[in-house]
């Protein structure tokens, strides 16, 4: 495997940097993931903050790529340091003849992950140690629906890396809940053993879209190649490896570290458009995904956001700062011992 290139300048400007990690090659050819930093000037600060001494890496959901920069300019302000991860066959990751987003199995991205963390400074111990190495810094996961579906799986698959847990309206169970995802997946898998990158009906109606880019009523510029209106065509061995993820944690995890989880306080799912769009999920039931969000641990903190949208990052100011509010008071309680 070629080594890691250089930091170089990203497409959200100073001080933003981007590092390309190469991985594994697979049967579409180069495969890489691509890590963002925020690198501003340093700046003295009289009083401990509450994310000092911590890193903090975020991982997108389905469709989408890293464009937040008020989330990183939060953490920054809370004394962290904040990195994104564009996965394999995402955003700045994706490459010519790829097939936007297919994995077969969300473990896949272990080795993105394990990428990222190596090149923040917090790869995993060798197995030559005798034991394991002290960090000097804190690690907050922080993911977004399929990808806090993904770090959740990955922290219940490797305790003691990851000091917290931050989920931004996780894809947790299936809309159709346990008892629709049971019959839909002996069909599902049964698609994908014929045909795995087949192109599944599209039932996005692109109103997620509508409630967040600027071109409609929203209020963010992002990269509509990177971020469809419609979202990517959903193939049967992704919607496979989803499922798999949803029925595990339906069984129960059992992850070591606090978890947070934020959600909005109601979902609006119809097949036409509503105001009520612009103040709500509308991708997720979110009393269900708050159900298996009590699943992943012994301590998980659900909070609730009024008029929030699926990435309450991108909802409007007041919902917006209340979730930093929220994430602020957690860390106090939960992170306050470090």
């Amino acid at each position: 495997m070629a080594n890691a290139r250089e930091w170089v300048p990203d497409i959200l400007g100073e001080p933003f940097e981007q590092l390309t990690l190469p991985l594994r090659p697979d049967a579409e050819g180069e495969v890489v993931a691509t890590l963002v930093r925020y690198s501003p000037p340093p700046r003295l600060h009289l009083h401990r903050r509450p994310a000092a001494d911590t890193d903090v890496l975020y991982v997108h959901g389905w469709s989408d790529y890293f464009f937040q920069t008020e989330l990183a300019e939060f953490w920054h302000d809370q004394g962290a340091r904040f990195h994104a991860l564009d996965l394999r066959k995402y955003g700045r990751s994706l490459r010519d003849g790829q097939t936007p987003g297919f994995v077969d199995d969300l473990a896949v991205y272990d080795e993105d992950i394990a990428a990222a963390l190596a090149a923040i400074g917090h790869g995993e111990t060798s197995a030559e140690d005798a034991a394991p190495r002290p960090r000097s810094r804190r690690l907050i996961l922080l993911g977004h629906s399929t990808g806090g579906l993904t770090l959740s799986l990955w922290a219940d698959r490797h305790p003691g890396r990851a000091d917290a847990l931050i989920l931004n309206s996780p894809w947790l169970e299936f809309q159709a809940r346990s008892a629709g995802r049971a019959a839909l997946t002996p069909l599902i898998d049964l698609h994908a053993r014929i045909d795995p990158k087949a192109a599944m009906p599209n039932v996005d109606l692109g109103f997620y879209s509508r409630t967040v880019s600027r071109t409609m009523d929203g209020e963010w510029d992002y990269d509509l190649a990177w971020r469809p209106i419609r979202g990517f065509p959903v193939h049967p061995a992704w919607l496979v490896a989803v499922l798999a993820g949803h029925a595990r944690v339906a069984a129960g995890l059992h992850i070591d570290a606090p978890v947070l989880t934020l959600l909005s306080a109601r979902s609006t799912l119809l097949p036409h458009w509503t105001p009520d769009m612009l103040t709500s999920d509308v991708v997720l039931v979110v009393r269900d995904i708050a159900q298996r969000a009590l699943q992943l641990g012994p301590t998980v903190t659900v909070s609730w956001l009024e008029d929030a949208l699926h990435d309450v990052f991108l909802s409007r100011p007041p919902v917006r700062q209340a979730a930093y509010a929220s994430i602020t008071q957690w860390m106090r309680g939960y992170l306050s011992a470090g």
